[in-house]
């Protein structure tokens, strides 16, 4: 597992995927020769606050802790934006990191300054990714499907069809762009209508008030889907005050509390998790694996994908009790 990551990881009974093995590369820059060498200092950067990078946080640990030539800086951006995340890469280039995973907030418009990060140290993209850069390469979830299995969970959820809202923090995200877009190809000729995707910036309290003022606007809506971790919470806060609760399906992503909460007790039909906990822990392996002068991880494709789970109410129990092993509760 230290150099080939081929076997299947474990971690607290969860399904934990590793890499499969790929084709070869040219060296990247930031790299060292095979051998013991200069301890390595590498950074995992996130792109926002959320409680789900707790759980990343802990795979990081743990990949800090089996490597003892290995230093690793957690970074949590304090308003989510792109610039932040500009000051937060230089000041780690500054400190004179050799690798960085980074969770692009805006893929697109952020490549240039991957690039430019790529011809000094090692760039890796996890959770969200920006193909067109120069990164070597990406761990994360298949967003696209992802956004399938939470297309089927909503035609399960609206059986006989009706009206839905989307809810995302930013649009300009990949991981938001292509969970959209897979919800939309598996409800593509059926019964239900997507009325609109609605954006909060990352703000908790817009995110709210996005639904609130959805309920209002469209009292007909069957559905109402959260992209992003916090979006089930918001979600489900907005619908209990209104009075909706049980009225309307909820659909979210990630483990937050209280969507966990709110599946275990019928209040959210099912989410769609992640395991965030292999983003922290494969992009710091292969990341000193690459760093170390061994490539044979790194796919032909680039992408190292992290499968998703469904969970619903008769599984929730389980997979709370799981996730806070995780979290450390």
């Amino acid at each position: 597992m230290k150099t080939s990551f081929r076997t299947a990881l474990t971690c607290a009974g969860l399904l934990l995927v590793a890499a499969c093995a790929g084709g070869t590369g040219d060296s990247t820059n930031g790299g060292a020769g095979g051998g013991s060498a200069k301890e390595l200092r590498l950074a995992f950067v996130t792109n926002n606050a959320s409680d789900f990078w707790t759980i990343a946080r802990r795979g990081t640990e743990k990949a800090d802790s089996e490597l003892n030539d290995l230093a690793v800086e957690f970074r949590i951006p304090s308003d989510g934006t792109a610039a932040e995340q500009k000051r937060v890469v230089d000041d780690l280039l500054a400190k004179g990191v050799d690798g960085i995973a980074i969770s692009p907030v805006d893929p697109d418009n952020q490549t240039q300054m991957i690039n430019d990060v790529a011809k000094q140290v090692l760039v890796v993209t996890q959770d969200s990714d920006a193909p067109a850069s120069d990164r070597a390469f990406y761990v994360g979830t298949d967003n696209v499907a992802a956004g399938r299995q939470a297309g089927q969970i909503i035609k399960e959820a609206l059986p006989q069809g009706g009206k839905i809202m989307l809810f995302v923090g930013k649009l300009d995200a990949r991981n938001a762009q292509e969970r959209a877009q897979g919800i939309r190809e598996t409800l593509q000729g059926s019964n239900i209508e997507i009325i609109d995707i609605r954006t909060d910036d990352t703000d908790r309290v817009r995110a709210k008030s996005n639904v609130s003022d959805t309920l209002v606007r469209y009292p007909e809506v069957a559905g109402l889907v959260g992209l992003w971790s916090y979006n089930g919470p918001a979600i489900l806060n907005a619908v209990r005050e209104s009075g909706k609760a049980g009225q309307v399906k909820i659909i979210a992503f990630d483990e937050e509390d209280e969507t966990l909460a709110g599946v275990a007790d019928g209040s959210i039909y099912a989410t769609v998790v992640q395991q965030p906990y292999e983003f922290g822990y494969q992009a710091i392996r292969m990341m000193h694996t690459v760093l170390r002068g061994d490539r044979s991880a790194v796919p032909a494709g680039k992408q190292v994908f992290v499968p998703t789970l469904v969970i619903k109410r008769e599984g929730v129990a389980e997979f709370q009790q799981k996730i806070n092993q995780l979290r450390g509760r």
